[in-house]
């Protein structure tokens, strides 16, 4: 991979660097925080020879895979020395973003650079303990202990760590964030605590603010606005020392007296809601989990769970739901790749496959996830079997997780432990059960003799049929854009998205329909060529009950391109709030090559796609 050129065009197409704000990496991402959202390109970012996948969240995701590092370091150098400063002179062009999107992004850029001092601590824990198994190390001596100490060190110092990502994100002195944390936990502070101590006149309750989360988070929010007011009203030549002085004298007693108790309580409360919800229903969460985390990943909900998991890990030392179930799935993942590298016949499929399973089975999904089972029905299927009941073993087992890492085949230290010796055996077990499962379904599900025949069938036709025209006129967006997660990440299938601007649904080619919904918004068809078509008019439209809307066809018709199908009442629906986007998806994308024109204001005359059968294996 020319790893300067992939930066180079991926800056150009996420809008150059003056519309970055934020850059950072996990194992396979560029993760971007953009000044203007719309200025990416997602359709050309994904055709960039080394980018796997591309997903717009709060964050621009750019996937690339196991070189992502290489990539980061010269995307880095194009940045230029003024990085950082960027957001602050763009502040006023900022796009306003919803609450939702707002949150998740603030959450990703607090909890996601913790990871990697947490793992690091925890993993170096973990093979002290292996090595103290086996007699290789005296667990009662003071180099064990000493090595301990150092892989304890981010739980225990979680807040000022908190404190610094925290902000960072907020864009505030981090240095001084960090000394109205680390008053916190004190080593003075804490023993007054203990002894019962007033401030103002007022008890200050006895908490040991050590290996806590939240406490942090809520000191560093109002620390931001204090200090923002300080800088503002504060004499620019006193500003250097007022600003900070007033800022920690107003901070800390505030967070010792309130938001210090609030956070440490809802930590607990957190905690303690998840060990009981764990109790009542804990193997089938597990297992649940596991099977949906395909779903999670592709749509981003999954980075809802690394603040439980920071928590819990900090508050409890282990994690009993999260962690376990992506083991499963990590490991079904790997199987499900590695009996598609073995059936298909495709050389880059099959090159392709086998990369994903070896990155999966160390727990680095991203590569087997938006290269395969994203893009293959019958592998998504078998990752989800095997998950599925390689978790209900893990979460009936109660397996239990001290290392917050992606598990993996080399992260299997991360479920020892001296209290609990058959953990780590019920990992292996558990281990084992997902990649056979998911390895035998997907073996069995992957036969290509049927698709040949379908493929073959139109690589002979030389019929219109391999252009799909626009089902509606309007303006064409990038289906990535869709605020829909289901359709924007892809699950579905792959296809186009047009803002109508009447309310007319077209057959975009020759077919013949396969399904109407009983509410009329959506409508299944298939084309001359085998490609199958799902039209779905709007967003959540469904709940309009068939109210708007007019099909003026019926299952078993068939249509020819352009033949009018539904009519819809444009107008209506935009009063009742509804977003009326019309998205035309492919379903059965895997047998297929989908090339997307690049066109704006689309008429039903107009070609909006090529569908093109894959070739023979």
């Amino acid at each position: 991979m020319d790893y300067k050129h992939v930066a180079k065009e991926v800056l150009k197409f996420v809008g150059g660097k003056e519309n970055v704000s934020h850059l950072e990496h996990c194992s396979t991402r560029l993760r971007f925080s953009l000044i203007d959202n719309k200025k990416a390109n997602v359709e050309e970012l994904k055709k960039i020879p080394g980018v796997i996948a591309v997903k717009m969240t709060g964050q621009c995701q750019v996937v690339i895979g196991n070189e992502v590092i290489e990539v980061y370091d010269e995307v880095i150098k194009l940045m230029g020395p003024s990085f950082g400063n960027v957001a602050q002179s763009n502040t006023q062009q900022k796009e306003k973003k919803g609450i939702g999107s707002t949150i998740l992004d603030f959450i990703v850029g607090v909890f996601q650079p913790l990871v990697p001092a947490i793992a690091g601590g925890g993993v170096l824990k973990s093979i002290l303990l292996l090595f103290s198994v086996f007699g290789l190390i005296n667990s009662k001596g003071q180099t064990y202990q000493i090595l301990s100490f150092i892989g304890d060190a981010p739980l225990y110092f979680l807040p000022l760590l908190v404190a610094i990502t925290t902000a960072n994100k907020l864009k505030v002195n981090p240095l001084v964030s960090l000394s109205a944390v680390g008053a916190l936990i004190l080593p003075n502070m804490t023993a007054m605590l203990g002894e019962g101590a007033k401030l103002f006149g007022f008890d200050v309750q006895n908490i040991a603010y050590a290996y806590q989360v939240f406490p942090a988070i809520l000191t560093i929010l109002l620390y931001a606005q204090v200090e923002k007011l300080f800088t503002k009203i504060s004499p620019k030549a006193i500003r250097i020392f007022f600003v900070p002085m007033m800022s920690l004298l107003i901070t800390v007693p505030i967070s010792l007296l309130v938001l210090g108790p609030i956070g440490f309580t809802l930590g607990q409360g957190f905690a303690s809601v998840i060990l009981a919800v764990f109790d009542k229903v804990g193997w089938i969460a597990v297992a649940v989990l596991a099977a949906v985390l395909p779903f999670m990943v592709a749509t981003g909900m999954h980075k809802a769970m690394v603040p439980y998991a920071v928590t819990t890990m900090g508050q409890l030392g282990k994690e009993t739901l999260y962690l376990p179930a992506s083991l499963a799935h990590n490991i079904a993942e790997s199987g499900a790749c590695f009996a598609i590298a073995l059936r298909t016949k495709d050389k880059v499929l099959k090159s392709t496959a086998l990369s994903a399973s070896i990155s999966a089975l160390f727990g680095i999904t991203e590569p087997a996830l938006y290269g395969i089972t994203l893009q293959n029905k019958k592998a998504l299927r078998s990752v989800m079997i095997g998950a599925f009941i390689g978790g209900t073993f893990i979460g009936l087992a109660g397996l239990q997780a001290f290392v917050l890492v992606g598990p993996g085949l080399a992260s299997l230290t991360m479920f020892i432990s001296e209290e609990l010796p058959r953990n780590i055996v019920n990992a292996v077990i558990g281990l084992v059960i997902s990649f056979v499962v998911s390895f035998i379904a997907a073996f069995f599900f992957s036969k290509e003799g049927n698709v040949k025949h379908e493929q073959q069938k139109f690589i002979n036709q030389v019929t219109t049929g391999k252009e799909f025209k626009s089902p509606v006129i309007g303006e064409m967006i990038s289906l990535s854009n869709v605020k829909d997660n289901v359709f924007s990440s892809k699950v579905m299938g792959d296809g186009i998205a047009v803002i109508p601007s009447k309310g007319e649904l077209y057959a975009p080619v020759d077919g013949k329909i396969k399904m109407v919904f009983d509410t009329n918004h959506a409508l299944g068809m298939e084309a001359k060529n085998g490609a199958e078509l799902l039209f779905h008019i709007g967003i959540d439209t469904v709940q309009l009950g068939g109210k708007y809307f007019e099909s003026l066809v019926k299952v078993g018709d068939e249509v020819k391109a352009g033949d009018l199908l539904i009519k819809f009442d444009l107008n209506k629906i935009v009063e009742e709030g509804f977003d009326p986007v019309t998205m035309a998806i492919i379903t059965n994308k895997d047998n297929y090559k989908i090339e997307v024109a690049d066109l704006k204001h689309v008429d039903k005359q107009d070609t909006l796609m090529f569908v093109t059968a894959l070739g023979g294996n």
